[in-house]
C-alpha cells in the first residue's frame, strides 16, 4: 500500500482554506483593476535560458529544472560530461517569479501593446528553497508591473497599492520599506569595490537573517577588505526619521553622483505628494533585494511586529529588464504580493472577517421522496436572489442532516416535512442561535438570511 503524502514545501488546501485565500486574491485583484492594470497569465514552464542568470548567484541556485522528454533522454547518453548531461536533461524550469516570464512576454508581443503597459498576474511559482515557516516551494505570487514609462509616477502608484491593499485587509502595523539601488551602487563606489555591487548587496540583504558581524565576515570573504567594509558598516548603521536619513545619505554622497541621483529619486517618492499614504513608507538603508535587475527604488513590505514573518511583498525598478531579451532601453516597474504569507499573518493576528469563511448559506432537509418537487423550485428562487443554497442528497433522518449542517457549518436549514407540506409552510432554523419560525411558502421569497 502506498502511504498518501505531498512533496515537502507544497500543501493542499480544502475549502475554508481557499475560501480565506480567494478573498485575498479578490482584495488584490479589485485594487489592481482599480489602478487600471491588465491581467495576464504565462506558462508554469519556461526555458532555462530564459530564467539562469537573472536572479543573481543565490537565485539561480533554487530554480526547479524539469526533466525532459523521451527523446532528450535518448541523447543524453551521448554527454560527455555532468554540464553537459545537465543541459540535455532540462531544457525547461518551472517559473522562479513572475517578472521574467513577464519581461519575456513583452519582448514578444512589443508590436501588439499599448506603452506604458501596466499588468497584473496572479499565479504559482516554484522555488527549491528549504521549506520553513512562510517559505514555500510552490507558492503564489501577486504582480503589478507598469513597463515603458520612466516617470517616478509610477513609483508611487505602487506604493500606494501595497497601502491601500494592507489598509482593506485590516492589516494594522505593516511597514513599507524603500531604498535605491543606485544608493547601494554609490556605496560600493565610494568603498571603492564598485566591481563588486552585487556581492556587496547580496550580503547585506542577509542582514535582518544573520547579523552585522556576520555580513562582515561574508563581505570579507568576497574580497573587501577592514577599511572597505567599515564604509559599509557605518552606512548600514545610519538612523532616523526619513528626513534625517536623506541628510546623512547626502552627506555622505555630497561627491558621488550615483548617489546623489538616488537621494533625488527617495526624495521625490517620499515628500513630493503629501497625503498619499496612509501608511508612510519607511526609507530602509539596509535594503537591499538581492536579485541583478534592480536599478532604482526598491521596496519591501514586513508584516507586523506582532508576527514573526518577514516580508509579505517586495519590488523595484528595472530600466531595462527586456534588454535580456534583446529589447533595450524599456523602463520597468513592478511590485509584488506573497499571498501565502499574506495569508499566515491574517490568520495569525484573526483578520479573516466571516463572510471570507462563507460558503452555502440555506440547506434544505430532504424528508422523504416528495421533497424534491417542492425543493427544486425554492433552490431557485434562493439562488436567483444571490443566496447560496443546496437540497441534502438523498432522505435521511433529521438527526444526519443537522449533523451535517453543523459540519459544513451552514447557518440555516429549511425544513419541510409532511406536515408542513400540507399546511403550505416551511420551517427555519437559524443553526447559529437555535432560534426557529415558520413561515409560509410564499413568504420564502422576501425572507433575509442575515
Amino acid at each position: 500500500m502506498i502511504k498518501p503524502s505531498i512533496p515537502k514545501g507544497t500543501r493542499d488546501f480544502g475549502p475554508v482554506v481557499v475560501r480565506k485565500r480567494q478573498y485575498i486574491f479578490q482584495t488584490i485583484r479589485e485594487t489592481f483593476e482599480l489602478f487600471g492594470f491588465q491581467p495576464l497569465e504565462t506558462p508554469a514552464m519556461e526555458q532555462m535560458d530564459t530564467l539562469t542568470g537573472k536572479y543573481g548567484e543565490e537565485g539561480d541556485k533554487l530554480i526547479f529544472k524539469i526533466l525532459d522528454n523521451g527523446e532528450i533522454l535518448g541523447r543524453a547518453q551521448q554527454a560527455k560530461d555532468s554540464r553537459e548531461l545537465g543541459i540535455l536533461l532540462c531544457e525547461k524550469a518551472l517559473r522562479y517569479d513572475l517578472t521574467i516570464p513577464f519581461a519575456r512576454f513583452v519582448v514578444m508581443n512589443q508590436n501588439d501593446l499599448a506603452f506604458p503597459f501596466k499588468r497584473y498576474q496572479m499565479q504559482p511559482v516554484w522555488r527549491g528553497d528549504r521549506p520553513a515557516k512562510g517559505r514555500y516551494r510552490e507558492f503564489y505570487q501577486c504582480d503589478a508591473d507598469i513597463v515603458g514609462s520612466n516617470s517616478l509616477i509610477n513609483e508611487i502608484e505602487l506604493l500606494m497599492i501595497y497601502d491601500t491593499v494592507f489598509t482593506k485587509l485590516g492589516m494594522e502595523g505593516y511597514e513599507i520599506r524603500i531604498n535605491n539601488r543606485k544608493i547601494l551602487g554609490a556605496l560600493a563606489e565610494v568603498a571603492g569595490k564598485p566591481e563588486l555591487l552585487t556581492d556587496i548587496t547580496i550580503a547585506i540583504d542577509k542582514l535582518d537573517k544573520i547579523g552585522l558581524d556576520a555580513v562582515k565576515q561574508e563581505l570579507s570573504e568576497r574580497g573587501l577588505n577592514d577599511s572597505e567594509i567599515s564604509i559599509i558598516s557605518n552606512f548600514l548603521n545610519i538612523e532616523g526619521n526619513n528626513e534625517e536619513k536623506l541628510q546623512q545619505l547626502g552627506e555622505l554622497f555630497k561627491n558621488n553622483e550615483t548617489g546623489k541621483k538616488g537621494i533625488e529619486e527617495l526624495t521625490y517618492v517620499l515628500h513630493s505628494h503629501p497625503g498619499s499614504f496612509k501608511t508612510t513608507p519607511i526609507l530602509d538603508v539596509t535594503l537591499a533585494r538581492g536579485l541583478n535587475y534592480y536599478t532604482g527604488m526598491i521596496v519591501e513590505v514586513k508584516a507586523p511586529a506582532a508576527v514573526k514573518m518577514g516580508s509579505i511583498g517586495g519590488g523595484g525598478r528595472y530600466d531595462d529588464l527586456t534588454g535580456l531579451f534583446g529589447l533595450p532601453n524599456l523602463s520597468g516597474v513592478g511590485i509584488s504580493f506573497g499571498v501565502d504569507r499574506i495569508y499566515d499573518v491574517l490568520e495569525e493576528l484573526q483578520l479573516f472577517p466571516a463572510t471570507a469563511q462563507q460558503g452555502t448559506r440555506v440547506l434544505i432537509f430532504n424528508m422523504d421522496a416528495n421533497t424534491t418537487g417542492v425543493a427544486f423550485p425554492m433552490l431557485a428562487s434562493l439562488r436567483s436572489r444571490g443566496i447560496s443554497a443546496e437540497l441534502y442528497h438523498e432522505p435521511a433522518k433529521m438527526d444526519k442532516q443537522m449533523k451535517y449542517a453543523n459540519k459544513r457549518g451552514i447557518p440555516y436549514v429549511i425544513i419541510m416535512g409532511e406536515s408542513e407540506v400540507k399546511e403550505g409552510v416551511l420551517s427555519i432554523k437559524n443553526m447559529v442561535s437555535g432560534q426557529q419560525e415558520k413561515i409560509a411558502v410564499p413568504a420564502l421569497d422576501m425572507y433575509s438570511f442575515e
